[in-house]
């Protein structure tokens, strides 16, 4: 099936709102509890009415769900709990419709452990051909009864996994995630088949998961981190730019030229954003180049505490090194692997989070008023900068992490891993609330695969829509101005912005002003366009975000 898109922007992705959909907890239309692609189509009116511009679905093929969907076991086809690939299609079709891109997750990095290609390798021993398409080594030890290194899982534990030929894999996330060895030609081809298949279904672009971990030296003898304590990721500082052995190398940008060899094929291109967790802004601009990917993720932004020197630094950086690249920015604020935002900006700078989820979200408590209020002012800010803004679903609800999930019923696997030391990543991925009431919350006609706590009540997208001051209707307004307004891809700050406040004019000489202090500071001269909080007296409250005209 190909569908010609050719009419459209080609360039619709640098200014987009991406709307995040973790498809198992968003709408579950066959009331068994999961979330389904057929519940996706019938909540994209949700979507359309709130003014973004594309949804990104995370994982939805085959998959025993080792870690939530990122255990692919066949990456031409849809997981039966969630439809077939007519509904897919149907699923696209009706984004179409209602003007929506649709972009899907890609996980080059590690398959399934039940995909075909492993379990062939696991039949046809050591030196095959079959083993060549992952990375399997012999161990360590007078009877190779150690890991062939030091290299540790980013989930916890040994990185490898003996198999019983007595080979050790290596599995850089679960042991049911190998890693596929991307120096062999028969993985790249088949992904470059992967990217058409998907193509041809009218896709519009790919979200590529741990973009950086493809390429690894895996010359002999296999190189120790030396710091068996640290994950790749941690460790990359002690490793001179693009020679840590399988994190953001240079070879991996091989990879994807050639993949845009393949989104250039179509009309228009399509798009593509990598998950690069790499240690600078010029070291992720490489994989947002225009012959390679064109867009990378913006973790610096994400992690920055709230606090206006440190976001006014790195909006500096960002715009820079994406102008650099050819690319535009991209700011985001949560997503199905991090703590909400209207949590996790109201910790004290320092704390732990997996000490604070592990608490129940009790040791410190959170002020969830203030949490929203702080939350609503981050999404305006985000929502002014050039670049394309990627939405995790639930954020336009307000959604506070679910930190109080009891032990028995977590699904993620680092909970395990880690020894039931980590608490994992399943408080922000609970099945959103659509209803006040129903036993979940209009999620379904069934209960919910995560526990919902009767809060969502309030949160739910009935109650809120409509209602003046909601946070839904916070986006709704927002996202329709920002249509109107945001053009060019540049900012000039402000002069003279009180302590705390970050203030700057894009085209036109709308303006974006947020009070990051604890005190009330003049609101300047201007049509107020859009508050994320009350404004009283001529003045801009702590924690609150304006637009002026």
């Amino acid at each position: 099936m190909t569908i010609d898109l050719s009419s459209k922007d080609p360039n619709w992705w640098r200014q987009a709102v991406i709307y995040q959909v973790y498809p198992r907890s968003f709408g579950d239309a066959d009331g068994d509890g999961l979330g389904d692609l057929n519940g996706i189509t019938e909540r994209l009116t949700h979507l359309s009415g709130l003014g973004v511009d594309a949804l990104w679905l995370s994982p939805f093929y085959p998959s025993e769900l080792a870690d939530g969907g990122y255990d692919v076991a066949d990456y031409r086809d849809v997981d039966p709990r969630l439809g077939t690939l007519d509904d897919f299609d149907a699923m696209v079709a009706e984004a179409h419709r209602l003007g929506l891109k649709v972009i899907v997750d890609l996980v080059p990095n590690h398959s399934s452990h039940r995909h075909v290609w492993f379990q062939e390798a696991l039949a046809a021993g050591p030196g095959s051909a079959a083993r060549d398409r992952y990375v399997f080594r012999d161990g360590r030890g007078a009877h190779g009864e150690l890991p062939p290194t030091d290299w540790q899982s980013v989930f916890g534990g040994s990185a490898w996994r003996r198999v019983a030929d007595g080979q050790w894999y290596l599995h850089l996330f679960t042991p049911e995630q190998p890693d596929f060895n991307w120096g062999n030609e028969e993985v790249r081809a088949d992904f470059r088949t992967t990217l058409r298949f998907w193509s041809d279904r009218g896709v519009d672009g790919f979200r590529v998961d741990v973009a950086h971990a493809l390429a690894k030296d895996l010359a002999e003898p296999l190189r120790d981190l030396g710091a068996p304590e640290l994950s790749g990721e941690e460790a990359l500082a002690e490793f001179a730019p693009g020679t840590h052995p399988f994190f953001d190398r240079d070879e991996v940008h091989e990879i994807y030229r050639d993949w845009r060899k393949v989104f250039d094929s179509y009309r228009p291109p399509r798009m593509a954003v990598a998950e690069a967790w790499v240690p600078s802004a010029a070291r992720r601009a490489l994989y947002a180049r225009p012959e390679e990917l064109g867009q990378a993720f913006n973790f610096a932004y994400l992690l920055a505490g709230w606090d206006a020197a440190e976001l006014r630094g790195v909006i500096v950086d960002s715009l820079a090194g994406a102008r650099e690249a050819g690319a535009s920015a991209t700011w985001v604020l949560s997503n199905h692997d991090v703590v909400r935002h209207t949590s996790r900006l109201m910790l004290p700078p320092g704390t732990d989070e997996n000490a604070w989820l592990l608490s129940g979200g009790n040791a410190p408590a959170v002020d969830t008023a203030a949490g929203l209020r702080r939350a609503r002012a981050a999404t305006l800010l985000m929502l002014a900068l050039p670049g394309s803004s990627y939405v995790y679903q639930g954020e336009e609800l307000g959604l506070p992490e679910v930190a109080d999930l009891p032990f028995e019923v977590l699904q993620d696997p680092v909970w395990e891993q880690t020894g039931r030391v980590r608490k994992g990543r399943d408080g922000c991925r609970v099945p959103l609330p659509w209803t006040r009431t129903g036993p979940s919350y209009g999620f379904g006609a069934g209960g919910a695969w995560l526990p919902q706590p009767e809060s969502f009540a309030q949160y739910a997208v009935e109650a809120q829509d409509g209602t003046e001051g909601s946070t839904l209707e916070l986006y709704r307004t927002a996202l329709k101005l920002r249509r109107k307004l945001l053009e060019g891809e540049t900012l000039t700050w402000s002069d003279g912005a009180p302590d705390g406040v970050l203030d700057f004019v894009r085209h036109d000489g709308w303006r974006c002003v947020a009070n990051l202090s604890a005190a009330a500071v003049p609101l300047p001269a201007g049509e107020v366009l859009v508050s994320s909080g009350p404004l009283e007296d001529g003045l801009l409250g702590p924690d609150t975000t304006v637009w002026l005209g």
